[in-house]
């Protein structure tokens, strides 16, 4: 596929963008060529799905070097302010100003030589293939009635004295040292967060750029289950419901005595439901719930077991606001599985999980940027909104991207086929073309 004149969904949202820049700074948006690269790029990622300037300079066709697409992205453009003039531009297009927060984390596995990349190190690979070296980023998603966009992230980085530390702690606990001759653990460093408090600054950032939106619960998996989380997400977002889990082994008393989660809801097991979930389906799960007292967070929380057909063990929810319907409340939990689709768009379809070579500190933010506003830019598509306003499911953006490829691919012949000498024009492809892929030397 080529990248010619942009498409028209690309450059309206571009003009809308600079225009909400220039009202929110209160003074000119985006220049003109800061306009030209931005489309050229979001053009570029929807066709080649990375952010990569040396592949933008094939399907350009040489239009642009590297060095200057390069130029245009490491020069300021107010790019935090951009991620929030579009979350904006977004919410006013489809009218909706209010949703779930939901908070994940993510990694994106990197090369065993980055001495330009920040934030990497070894980390649990969810998919079970043991530790891998790569970032973590953690992720803020606003889930609305109509629509489900990313709007916050912050890349996590562990305290390299913490973490010798650990390793130091594991090998003479193996050694069968005891813990009175092994070191202490050191002092928190404010420099290096945690993914809890990560996840409260992002909290605190949309709130205060976003205060027109009404947030209804904060949802988020259980790294995130801790007291002094629930509390402070609650504070931040201004409501009282905050959903979570604990896990099984984590004690819990009724009126009588102290359990583990795993016994008490052996003792009082669920029973069948069918709940409807986003989408139009419903889901068969195994419910059971009561509000007990959870020693870890010292107070009464609604404590929730579902099981879905097929699994064996409960999964343990819990929830800060003790006045909501058991329904509601697994309801509501139902959306924070949206957050997985969001990252997987961004990193298939949003060029942020390919090629993204770009270094130092501003390189990594900025391509995740660029991946977030192109997410944007493909929901503020005319036949996205369209189909909103028909109360009707939006498409999937992987199926939007490939149906934009092929519109590119159309407008580029069209443009190329327009006025005479087709075969000057021909040669004049292959003239830009060929070089583009060089030959190389073999060793062989």
């Amino acid at each position: 596929m080529l990248v010619g004149k942009s498409l028209e969904c690309v450059t309206e949202y571009v003009e809308k963008l600079s225009a909400g820049l220039e009202r929110e700074q209160k003074k000119s948006g985006l220049s003109w060529g800061q306009k030209a690269w931005l489309e050229f790029t979001l053009m570029c990622i929807i066709v080649t799905e990375s952010v990569c300037w040396r592949k933008y300079v094939r399907v350009g066709l040489g239009r642009y070097s590297e060095a200057l697409l390069s130029y245009y992205f490491r020069c300021d453009m107010t790019w935090e302010l951009r991620v929030s003039t579009s979350i904006r531009i977004v919410l006013e297009s489809f009218g909706t100003y209010e949703g779930i927060l939901v908070i994940d984390d993510s990694g994106k596995k990197r090369s065993k030589v980055t001495t330009r990349i920040p934030f990497v190190h070894y980390y649990k690979d969810k998919e079970g293939t043991g530790s891998v070296r790569g970032q973590e980023t953690v992720f803020l998603v606003l889930v609305t009635p109509l629509i489900t966009i990313p709007v916050g992230y912050a890349f996590y980085q562990p305290d390299p004295a913490y973490t010798e530390w650990v390793k130091e702690d594991k090998r003479l606990k193996k050694q069968g040292t005891p813990k009175a001759s092994r070191p202490k653990k050191p002092e928190p460093n404010p420099e290096y967060p945690t993914k809890q408090q990560i996840a409260l600054t992002l909290l605190e950032e949309f709130c205060r750029d976003c205060p027109y939106v009404t947030i209804k619960l904060v949802l988020a998996d259980a790294l995130y289950g801790s007291a002094d989380f629930m509390d402070k997400a609650a504070l931040i977002s201004k409501q009282t419901q905050v959903i979570s889990q604990l896990r099984r082994n984590q004690n819990v008393h009724d009126k009588r005595r102290k359990w583990s989660l795993d016994e008490y809801f052996k003792a009082y097991p669920g029973v069948p439901k069918e709940l409807p979930v986003r989408g139009g389906k419903t889901q068969h799960m195994i419910i059971g719930s009561a509000r007990l007292y959870v020693e870890a967070h010292d107070c009464i929380r609604f404590v929730i077991a579902i099981r879905y057909s097929g699994q064996e063990e409960y999964r343990y929810l819990v929830a800060s606001d003790l006045t909501w319907r058991t329904d509601d409340i697994v309801k509501a939990y139902t959306f924070r599985w949206l957050v997985e689709t969001v990252i997987e768009d961004l990193k298939v379809h949003g060029g942020w999980g390919k090629a993204t070579k770009q270094p130092d500190v501003e390189g990594s933010r900025r391509v995740l940027i660029l991946s977030l506003l192109c997410d944007h830019c493909l929901i503020l598509h005319p036949e996205q909104q369209a189909r909103a306003a028909a109360k009707e499911p939006l498409y999937t953006i992987g199926s939007l991207q490939r149906h934009l490829k092929l519109e590119a691919f159309a407008v580029w012949l069209e443009e190329w086929l327009e006025g005479d000498d087709l075969d000057d024009k021909v040669a004049q492809l292959t003239e830009a073309i060929l070089p583009l892929a060089p030959l190389q030397k073999s060793d062989k």
